[in-house]
């Protein structure tokens, strides 16, 4: 509470801003034909990030030069995107505060302090008919809170006590659930802000249910079902208890929204467990499928599965564009959707038709035990954007000979092809592997014409399934021993002699699992409520019963990120910390095994993924590609990004290893793509041939969806550069002439 306590300078510029507010509403309703915003996350909720101005031409973008930086005084890794409002740009800056700033000049208007937890990529922004009652959206930690957009401080009357508990609604005890919050902002439509979420891949994960939410209270409007319950659609996709216990078949990625007629499509992921599905087989719907809802109720209207029983991580990871394409003389709204693995799949978006052909293909069976890997899966008609398969020849020529004999090796020795399924007796290399492909923020459209883009890599994963071994597995026999001994005399008079609770004595079979190794020596130490302490109990016993409860010493911190100081930034700050969040009275621990009585495989498998080698191929790496969907052909191809390695040895077509991913793109209607690429570029393309028309150097990576807008008659596109370059690559922020970390804005020269 002593948080949101504010000093007497809050309150004065509180009032002093509400008096700048009324000016600006008032002064930007007579330039509406002039101004022209980005006021949702990717431009607008279809997630087009396709911009209608006309200041910047294919002649003149070689003019655009910095207008002016603002700079976020803080070294934090960074993916925000701004949005603009009016006259009004929000940013996330100074350690985690949201900051207003004037969209012309970058001056500060008011700053939201110590929100540390908001959400990384992006808010969104709401506003009443009448335009009286605006709200910028975002999640701070696992929950759901709203701000005054004229005054920066939180709305109170939202949900309960200014915040909505994300970790509901999503059939587990929401104290048992670590993490929820989604990285991308959600989407808004009407009075409705649509989100997903982002609960983690491991076994037991809590499953990824879409939920819309009013933007004025906070109440649940709906909830979609991913992981479908019994009696409704797709049920019969999985074992009859899954939903109990599988998670996951979330989105973590950009929701799309057809305005006109009230459609969210929704990318969704993968279920979890990725890469062993034991526990869960059968086709498992909703994961790794595109589905359309209507907006105002969440009601299914239809669905199409891209991956089947997915072993791969192939998440729906890229924002379904909206387009118009004309096929055979007709005009057609449809959905286009890129994939991990590097397909185009397109729909009717009202019937869900596929507007090209898709054809149904066998795969391979696995012989992981209890495994059955879906036997076809659906292959669209339309050309790839990646290859499928790693051969020796592929092996990146600027590796060491020493590296290139030893991946010949493993190449020979591995698996590699479409939809090879994970083994524990061979590695399976993966092309596209988990980092795609085309990942979030990488595809955008020109929505009339028929074109979409896509910014896309070529990053394989190498997997190899490894048996997930118990606790005391991990332990010697002696100190197993030791630990039985420790929780004979401690634990179990009163948690019983399994440790699965008795009376109000709870069950501590995985309490390791929910605590630090120092929380839990403290627990056992100190003991807590009517709990008492041993006192007696050393470090090293403590430890071992630690570990045989489950518990992992490596792990030293736990739980949502929760604000580390009340320092206020410079400037003028208005509140702090958002909304007091009110703390679990008894947290459980996250669920560690299945329900009492549901069959479930003798043994769980997992593996990492396999993205240590992102350079294990030769370039070029990674691309900006157009496609025309009127004629489902790829019309052109351009490298994308600067790579230091092979920079210095002259290659500029290229592209840069890793060098799509946290990228992003925007489609003007002058007929340009701008893109941000690795090695701190931005672009400018022809967007009809991809021809580089302009290029410039940022002092620091960007890796953020840049924005475009207009103010007062002039057009501005800004590019969140903060974050370091990668170990041993470029660094352009020691170069003399650098810029700070901050959100740099381009601008034409004002005509003389």
């Amino acid at each position: 509470m002593i948080r949101n306590r504010l000093p007497a300078r809050i309150n004065l510029v509180i009032i002093a801003l509400v008096s700048f507010f009324a000016y600006a509403a008032v002064d930007t309703n007579k330039l509406a034909d002039s101004h022209a915003t980005w006021n949702h996350y990717s431009g607008g909720p279809d997630q087009s990030k396709y911009f209608e101005g006309t200041q910047f031409t294919k002649e003149n973008v070689s003019q655009l030069q910095v207008a002016w930086v603002y700079p976020t005084m803080d070294s934090a890794f960074n993916f925000f995107s701004p949005i603009v409002v009016d006259t009004i740009m929000y940013v996330m800056a100074k350690n985690a505060s949201l900051v207003a700033i004037h969209a012309e000049t970058g001056k500060e208007l008011w700053i939201h302090a110590n929100l540390q937890g908001l959400t990384r990529r992006g808010i969104n922004y709401w506003e009443s008919k009448d335009r009286k009652d605006r709200r910028l959206l975002f999640t701070l930690n696992n929950t759901l809170q709203a701000i005054d957009a004229l005054t920066g401080k939180s709305i109170l009357s939202f949900g309960t006590g200014g915040y909505v508990d994300m970790r509901k609604a999503l059939d587990r005890e929401p104290s048992s659930i670590r993490r929820m919050q989604s990285m991308m902002p959600g989407v808004v439509y009407q009075d409705l802000i649509i989100m997903g979420s982002a609960p983690g891949e491991s076994y037991f994960s809590a499953p990824g249910h879409i939920r819309a939410y009013n933007v004025v209270t906070g109440k649940l409007a709906w909830v979609f079902h991913t992981i479908p319950h019994p009696g409704e659609y797709g049920y019969e996709t999985w074992p009859k208890d899954a939903y109990k216990y599988v998670g996951g078949a979330n989105v973590w990625s950009e929701m799309s929204v057809d305005e006109k007629r009230g459609i969210v499509y929704l990318p969704i992921g993968s279920p979890t467990y990725d890469f062993y599905g034991a526990d869960r087989l059968g086709s498992n719907l909703f994961g790794n499928s595109l589905v359309a809802l209507d907006a105002r109720t969440g009601k299914r209207i239809w669905h199409f599965q891209t991956v089947h029983h997915d072993l791969w991580d192939y998440d729906l990871a890229s924002a379904p564009q909206l387009i118009t394409v004309n096929r055979n003389g007709r005009q057609i709204d449809a959905v286009a959707v890129a994939t991990k693995h590097g397909f185009v799949f397109v729909f009717d978006r009202v019937t869900g038709k596929p507007v090209f052909p898709i054809l149904e293909k066998p795969f391979p069976a696995s012989k992981m035990p209890g495994e059955k890997a879906w036997p076809t899966q659906p292959i669209p008609s339309l050309p790839s954007f990646t290859r499928h398969q790693v051969t020796k020849d592929m092996v990146n020529p600027y590796l060491t000979e020493e590296e290139k004999q030893k991946w010949y090796k493993r190449i020979d020795a591995a698996k590699s092809g479409l939809y090879i399924p994970p083994s524990d007796q061979y590695e399976t290399i993966m092309l596209p592997g988990a980092l795609g492909g085309a990942n979030f923020g990488n595809t955008a459209s020109n929505p009339a014409r028929g074109m979409m883009y896509i910014l896309a890599q070529e990053y394989p994963s190498v997997y190899k399934l490894e048996r997930v071994k118990s606790p005391t597995e991990l332990m010697s026999k002696g100190e197993v021993q030791k630990a039985k001994t420790l929780i004979a005399t401690t634990c179990r008079s009163c948690h019983g002699d399994n440790l699965t609770g008795r009376g109000i004595a709870p069950n501590i079979v995985t309490a390791g699992q929910r605590m630090t190794l120092d929380e839990f020596k403290t627990l056992l130490t100190v003991g807590r409520g009517q709990m008492p302490g041993f006192a007696h109990v050393d470090d090293q016993s403590a430890a071992a019963i630690f570990r045989y409860l489950g518990g992992n010493p490596a792990v030293r911190f736990m739980g949502p990120r929760r604000d580390q100081s009340n320092k206020m930034p410079a400037g003028p700050v208005v509140a702090s910390g958002g909304a007091p969040v009110s703390p679990d009275v008894a947290p459980q621990a996250p669920m560690s095994e299945y329900p009492a009585g549901v069959p479930h495989p003798a043994n769980r498998y997992t593996t990492d993924y396999g993205t240590a080698w992102p350079n294990l191929l030769g370039p070029p790496w990674a691309w900006v590609i157009a496609y025309d969907l009127n004629t489902g052909t790829i019309k052109w191809k351009q490298p994308l990004g600067e790579d230091s390695i092979t920079a210095v040895k002259g290659d500029k077509l290229a592209g840069a290893v890793n060098g799509s991913q946290r990228k992003g793109i925007i489609v003007t209607s002058t007929g340009m793509l701008f893109c941000t690429g690795k090695g701190g570029k931005l672009y400018a393309y022809d967007a009809d041939n991809g021809k580089p028309l302009w290029e410039t150097t940022l002092s620091h990576e960007s890796n953020a969806q840049p924005i475009m807008y207009a103010l007062n008659g002039k057009q501005y596109v800004v590019v969140n550069a903060t974050n370091s370059f990668a170990k041993g690559s470029f660094d352009h922020s020691k170069k003399p002439g650098a810029l700070p970390r901050g959100y740099v804005v381009y601008a034409l020269p004002d005509k003389r």
